[in-house]
């Protein structure tokens, strides 16, 4: 049975220890392991200890055992200042993948923002995760701005913390 829920307290060490999952699809360019990892746990952590009427952070579990989770938070639009939700994090356990984990956690995260009166919800992925991309395209999410990256030669940082 697959049901998503409020996060509580006691999620905090799967979640804590799902987090690698985000770069399961191998490591993201420019940045290393520990950092994204690092990143994700505080914002997870913090959002956890300090629920926020502007977020919503939730778990997925498949006959009782927690198998993902999705933290999403409004946002506003950069050139037309309209809010909207934005999905921030969403990993799901290896146990849960293909087991519409998932896919539970994006509708969640939808209704979520469709019930605060957001007209659409964005979300970021890592262009090299053709899995996510896959499912986000099939959920009916589709490209809106494309961020490109550069990495500058002879800025000292270059290799810097690669782990």
């Amino acid at each position: 049975m697959l049901r998503v829920r409020a996060a509580v307290q006691q999620d905090h060490d799967f979640m804590m220890e799902v987090v690698p999952r985000l770069r399961a699809f191998g490591p993201p360019p420019l940045r290393p392991d520990d950092a994204l990892d690092r990143a994700e746990r505080e914002t997870l952590a913090r959002a956890l200890a300090s629920p926020s009427d502007e977020a919503t952070l939730l778990v997925a579990e498949l006959d009782g055992t927690p198998a993902g989770v999705a933290y999403a938070h409004a946002a506003t639009d950069y050139f037309t200042g309209e809010p909207h939700g934005h999905l921030s994090i969403i990993a799901v356990a290896e146990a849960g993948e293909g087991r519409g984990v998932g896919r539970a956690l994006l509708a969640a995260v939808e209704a979520w923002s469709a019930a605060r009166g957001h007209r659409f919800i964005t979300l970021n992925v890592f262009a090299g995760n053709e899995r996510a991309r896959a499912v986000y395209e099939r959920a009916g999410y589709g490209q809106d701005t494309v961020r490109y990256v550069k990495e500058l030669r002879g800025s000292g940082r270059e290799g810097e913390g690669d782990g």
